[in-house]
């Protein structure tokens, strides 16, 4: 704390932290926009005889097929849904499936383990909370929003003197 904060008894708190996968982000929507492609373009390959039967593949069958195509591309997209917000109050995590609102005081620590895909937070419950949001494979963007949740955390767990 400099001078100027001490005797005015103001101190300045972290920046809130935004964090989304980076890289991971990238990956699903290309992948989601080809898995759309192939599927678009087997279904219009469906023409004609099934095979030795008496079936023929109709319009419906193409349908379903861009279906299909457009349903798995939607559960790669759940992919890019992950985001963690965090700011003086606390954390909100936001995974693949669901979802976290934490105050700083039930929060142990921020740990990133050696060799883990993902930040975690370690609850005073023994608990542990992906942080899907900050991901090991973004390097510098994870390194910068795991120390923004660090100082956030150590910031509100440090008790403010107020004159």
């Amino acid at each position: 704390m400099d001078q100027a904060q001490w005797h005015t008894g103001a101190v300045s708190t972290p920046n809130p932290v935004f964090a989304r996968p980076q890289r991971a982000r990238v990956i699903a929507y290309v992948l989601a926009a080809v898995v759309v492609v192939v599927f678009t373009l087997i279904a219009f390959g469906l023409h004609g005889k099934t095979g030795d039967g008496p079936g023929y593949f109709q319009r419906g069958d193409q349908a379903a097929m861009i279906g299909l195509g457009l349903c798995a591309a939607a559960g790669i997209l759940l992919m890019v849904r992950p985001k963690v917000v965090a700011d003086e109050q606390g954390v909100r995590v936001r995974n693949i499936i669901g979802s976290y609102d934490l105050p700083w005081d039930t929060v142990r620590a921020v740990s990133f383990g050696r060799g883990a895909p993902w930040l975690t937070l370690d609850l005073h419950d023994d608990e542990r909370v992906a942080v899907m949001a900050v991901q090991m494979a973004d390097k510098d963007y994870a390194v910068k929003a795991a120390r923004g949740l660090r100082a956030l955390h150590a910031a509100a767990l440090t008790p403010t003197v107020v004159e």
